[in-house]
């Protein structure tokens, strides 16, 4: 695995501690920190444009006579809608931050709407991703691909803490097949039982009726002031979900499948490969209660770049992910500007991957990065992932 970048600007200024929340906001132009509703709409539009194209298109497909083709135009139309549904998804994702505009109900209607249309409950995302935002690295509270530690692996499998290497070097053929079942059905696991948040991740107040899932608003995710959002959620579900029910009784279930949740599932694979991959990696840490802070956390995320499909199509969610995450409100359109002002300050601090393929990261980071340790960490409440290959 390639390691990662350290950028450091020729006039930095070594320092000894991560820079202050305050000191990097002061790096950053104003005119960063403010969106446009307009510029925000236009690039709507225009997937929304995208969106359309493809799929007047796609009723075109059964006119080829050769099966072959058929075939080929499916599955083409089925990876570039699932790339513009993607970026639906972050422009929703943007509306959830408060990115999209200075209105928030603006936000929460094109978010909900947007997210809606993908079969995501809008609100009830919302709500735990400002959470994972707010204590992102924190091996307690953080809600989304907390790792597991060599202690509870260990407990967890009954054995000793040494014999994990062992343990977790599955063959090929495993891991990948791993792979694609995170890939498929991580998101919905997610939604359905909070997996992968850490055990204090739950907030105080909570609901206690039923799982602790997405879609429950009674239930241990939500507070009692929360339960209309959730609700408000549930029925964009059902609403979307009764339009391709309907759909499927005009053109064919098969036609739904081709059309929409092809698609879908390219769009939860991007989803899951894009959080796991700026949240994992050999060289940032996660770190527990004690020695966690907001900005440390912030920063133990990674920037990446999978070229124009993730410029064009994802909105640069993937290039500049750590300037988002300490500066959640910056629109995606000025994010690389956020970016470049404070690398300065952050030199060795700021992640960059770049001379490794996306997916290829993908399918590495999954095999090596098991469960992380404070073993060998010069700083007390550190953990590092302990890499999970036979060249260690």
């Amino acid at each position: 695995m390639a390691e990662l970048h350290n950028r450091k600007a020729e006039k930095a200024v070594e320092k000894d501690t991560t820079p202050t929340l305050k000191e990097l906001k002061d790096a950053i132009p104003k005119e960063c920190f403010e969106s446009s509703a307009v510029t925000s709409l236009l690039y709507l539009a225009r997937d929304i444009l995208y969106c359309a194209i493809l799929t007047v298109a796609a009723f075109q497909i059964h006119r080829i006579p050769s099966l072959p083709l058929r075939v080929i135009a499916w599955a083409t139309y089925g990876f570039f809608q699932g790339c513009v549904g993607t970026g639906i998804w972050i422009l929703a994702h943007e509306c959830g931050h408060g990115a999209f505009s200075p209105n928030q109900r603006l936000n929460d209607f094109v978010g909900w709407a947007g997210h809606s249309f993908l079969m995501v409950p809008y609100f009830s995302w919302k709500i735990t991703h400002a959470r994972h935002h707010r204590y992102t690295g924190h091996m307690d509270k953080d809600t989304v691909y907390v790792p597991w530690t060599d202690d509870d692996l260990a407990k967890k499998k009954n054995v000793r803490i040494e014999q994990l290497k062992h343990l977790t070097e599955e063959t090929p053929i495993v891991s990948f097949l791993q792979l694609i079942g995170h890939q498929l059905f991580g998101w919905q696991i997610y939604l359905l039982l909070n997996a992968t948040a850490g055990s204090k991740s739950l907030p105080e107040g909570a609901g206690k009726m039923g799982p602790a899932n997405h879609f429950n608003f009674m239930g241990p995710l939500f507070t009692g002031s929360q339960r209309v959002s959730i609700a408000l959620s549930d029925l964009g579900l059902l609403i979307m979900g009764s339009i391709l029910y309907y759909a499927s009784t005009q053109i064919g279930g098969w036609n739904i499948v081709l059309l929409y949740f092809i698609p879908y599932l390219w769009v939860h694979h991007w989803l899951i490969a894009i959080t796991y991959l700026q949240h994992t990696h050999p060289d940032v840490p996660h770190y527990t209660a004690e020695a966690w802070t907001y900005t440390k956390g912030a920063l133990a995320t990674v920037d990446r770049t999978i070229g124009f499909i993730g410029r064009h199509f994802f909105h640069e969610i993937i290039d500049y992910h750590v300037v988002h995450h300490l500066f959640s409100r910056i629109p995606f359109y000025k994010a690389e500007e956020a970016t470049k002002a404070i690398q300065p300050l952050l030199g060795e601090e700021y992640h960059e991957s770049k001379d490794e393929s996306f997916l290829y990261s993908l399918m590495t980071t999954f095999r090596k990065c098991i469960y992380v340790s404070a073993n060998g960490s010069s700083q007390p409440g550190v953990l590092h992932f302990v890499r999970a290959d036979k060249s260690n």
